[in-house]
């Protein structure tokens, strides 16, 4: 059985923006993986949630906690669709998740080198691996299409 490669959880992270999609939400969706296995995932709600937290990460960072029965996520890799907001790598910041990557970039809020670089800020403690690009234009497409359609 060959060992599933980033790409391949970024895949899962597109199936569930799709999921978002169907919902009226915007397209991005999160997994989170330890050793290959995927133990939280989520996709935007907070339209859905009345929630203004219930972004694809942190939806599921919560589910793998819950999971693992532990705030403290690590070792672990998030794989999100859209570079996480400054909310969203706080969250994996506190969680200790040390590993993120995401497939599009954000110009507009981008907390992981876009707009600000949070991750790699020596005052937040001990920095996280980023790894930006995965699968960038089907995510990238996906946005591009959910919000023509809303135009």
């Amino acid at each position: 059985m060959k060992t599933p490669t980033d790409a391949d959880f970024m895949r899962l992270a597109l199936a569930l923006a799709r999921r978002a999609a169907a919902e009226g939400e915007v397209p991005v969706g999160a997994v989170l993986v330890s050793d290959a296995e995927v133990i939280g995932e989520g996709w935007n709600r907070p339209i859905a949630d009345h929630d203004p937290t219930a972004h694809a990460e942190i939806v599921a960072l919560r589910a793998g906690a819950l999971r693992r029965r532990n705030y403290r996520l690590g070792p672990s890799t998030l794989y999100v669709t859209l570079e996480p907001c400054a909310m969203c790598i706080g969250a994996v910041i506190n969680s200790r998740v040390p590993r993120v990557v995401f497939g599009s970039w954000d110009p507009k809020a981008g907390a992981c080198g876009s707009v600000i670089d949070l991750p790699r800020d020596g005052r937040l403690g001990r920095g996280i691996d980023v790894f930006g690009g995965v699968c960038s234009e089907e995510s990238a497409q996906l946005l591009r299409q959910f919000f023509a359609s809303r135009r």
